[in-house]
């Protein structure tokens, strides 16, 4: 990473990862099921206005023309949790996607570390205008494999705390931890992969010399 770009270099970072977007278009329609659901305790109605705000959001982005890869990410994400939790009929189940998600996540970035193709190196290495030349540079491989060990944190952190509630049903505590648990840590998980990613140049691409 040339340290000429951090600022640039961060904001790519953490656009990659999710960004402040992506937290908006899954964290409020999650915020307002909570909030429904304490009010009408009818999973339907919650779901429902859930959904509704997420559909909002998405048509917030296309108005605005703005990129609305999150937000599509975010619709399909919180109909799933929607249809999954009428289905069941259990407003617990509005939060298991999400569960799943940390576990698969959790475990992808886990086994590409141990196999040496950290997942961060594989996203941010195009981004950052090196391609996968740094799995040639044994330091910057290190550094993506120690960012790629935070998101693991991450990911367990939210299964330890967050199933047991979800075994539980305590819908309150569960909601409240999963909002806690999402902006405040993908911000510092995010910000210290920018930490330790700034600390190692980007990888340069050799390019074959050319022949007059």
């Amino acid at each position: 990473m040339s340290y000429e770009g951090h600022h640039e270099d961060k904001a790519k970072i953490l656009q990659a990862l999710g960004g402040t977007r992506g937290l908006i278009d899954s964290g409020l329609p999650s915020l307002l099921f909570l909030v429904a659901f304490n009010i009408t305790h009818n999973v339907n109605q919650s779901s429902i206005a859930a959904l509704i705000l997420s559909a909002l959001l998405t048509l917030m982005r296309l108005v605005k023309r703005e990129t609305l890869q999150h937000a599509i990410s975010g619709i399909v994400g919180i109909g799933i949790c929607a249809l999954l939790s009428r289905h069941t009929g259990k407003a617990a189940d509005f939060y298991l996607p999400g569960l799943i998600t940390n576990a698969v996540y959790g475990l992808i970035y886990s086994a590409l570390n141990l196999a040496g193709w950290p997942l961060l190196g594989l996203m941010l290495g195009p981004l950052l205008g090196e391609n996968l030349t740094w799995r040639n540079d044994p330091i910057r491989k290190r550094a993506y494999v120690r960012a790629g060990w935070l998101w693991v944190g991450l990911f367990i952190s939210r299964l330890i705390v967050q199933y047991p509630l979800y075994k539980a049903g305590n819908i309150n505590v569960l909601g409240t931890a999963r909002l806690i648990m999402g902006y405040p840590l993908f911000l510092a998980a995010g910000w210290g992969s920018w930490v330790i990613l700034r600390k190692v140049p980007t990888t340069k691409i050799i390019e074959p010399n050319q022949e007059d």
